[in-house]
C-alpha cells in the first residue's frame, strides 16, 4: 500500500467500512461479507458511495482511498476470525484504475503478508467501469491476483449500464446480479426465463452468480431452482458497522 496515507479525519476514521451478509440460500447461513464504504468528510458529514465514487475515480484520489479501504478490510478479516465468525471472504471495492498499475500484484501481496491475512479471505469487487478499461494489463492483473488466491466479484451485472458481452473478457469468480434485474424474479414466466438466461450465461463463463436485492423467501427459492446459490439484500441482512457483527450465542 502507498505510504503516508492519512487514516483519520478530525479524530474519526477517514473511511468506515460497513458489512452485510451474502447468504447461502440452501444452507441459510452467511457465506460472505460484502463491504460498503462510507466517507467521513469534515465539511459534508458522512458520504455514501454514490456521493463520492464517480468523483474520486476521475482523479488519483480513488487509489489513495483504496489503500484505506483495503487496510480496513484486512483488519476486519483478522477481527472476524478472532470472533470465530464463519465466512469465506470479506469484499472490498477496488477501482478498475488500480489494475492498470504494473505493480498491483506485488502491492496487494505485500499488504496481505504484512497484515497476516490469507488471500482466500479477500474478494475485490469491481464496478461496470471495468468494461471501460482497454489495457491488457487490467485483465492480466486480475488473473495474477486470482492465481494468488484472491477473489474478484463484478457488481451490478444486468443493469442498464452493464454491457453483458464484455464480461467474457475478464475472468472473475463471482458476478453480482443487479437489483434492476432481480426485481423481475417471480413476476411471470417470461421474466423468470430472462433472469435464468443471465444466470446460465454467468455460470457458463465459470463464475458464481450472486443475486442482489432479494427481499423474500419466494425469490430465493426460485433462484435456487435456477442454480443461483447466493443472495444479498433485505432477506440476507443489512449493512452494519464492524463492531456489531459478532457470532450469535445459543441464547440468541
Amino acid at each position: 500500500m502507498r505510504s503516508n496515507v492519512q487514516t483519520t479525519v478530525g479524530g474519526m476514521r477517514a473511511v468506515e467500512l460497513y458489512y452485510r451478509p451474502i447468504r447461502n440460500i440452501s444452507a441459510g447461513n452467511t457465506a460472505f461479507y460484502q463491504s460498503q464504504t462510507r466517507l467521513n468528510s469534515p465539511g459534508l458529514g458522512v458520504l455514501m458511495p454514490e456521493n463520492f465514487r464517480d468523483v474520486s475515480e476521475i482523479t488519483q484520489q480513488c487509489l489513495n482511498l483504496f489503500d484505506l479501504e483495503l487496510f480496513q478490510a484486512m483488519q476486519a478479516v483478522t477481527t472476524f476470525n478472532e470472533r470465530e465468525l464463519l465466512f469465506n471472504w470479506i469484499s472490498v471495492y477496488m477501482p478498475a484504475k488500480y489494475l492498470r498499475d504494473i505493480d498491483a500484484e506485488s502491492r496487494i501481496m505485500e499488504a496481505s503478508e504484512k497484515m497476516g491475512v490469507n488471500s482466500s479471505q479477500l474478494c475485490f469487487t469491481l464496478s461496470e467501469k471495468l468494461f471501460e478499461e482497454t489495457e491488457h494489463i487490467v485483465a492480466d492483473n486480475i488473473k495474477k491476483l486470482r492465481n494468488r488466491g484472491f477473489h474478484f466479484m463484478l457488481m451490478d451485472f444486468g443493469s442498464i449500464s452493464s454491457p453483458i458481452m464484455k464480461l467474457s473478457e475478464y475472468e472473475v469468480d463471482y458476478v453480482m446480479l443487479s437489483p434492476e434485474l432481480t426485481q423481475y424474479i417471480g413476476k411471470g414466466e417470461r421474466s423468470d426465463s430472462a433472469v435464468k438466461s443471465l444466470i446460465d450465461f454467468v455460470t457458463g463463463l465459470g463464475a458464481e452468480p450472486v443475486a442482489d436485492g432479494i427481499s423474500n423467501v419466494h425469490q430465493a427459492e426460485i433462484l435456487y431452482e435456477f442454480e443461483c446459490h447466493y443472495c444479498a439484500g433485505e432477506l440476507a441482512g443489512k449493512y452494519m458497522a464492524e463492531r456489531y457483527i459478532r457470532r450469535k450465542s445459543k441464547e440468541d
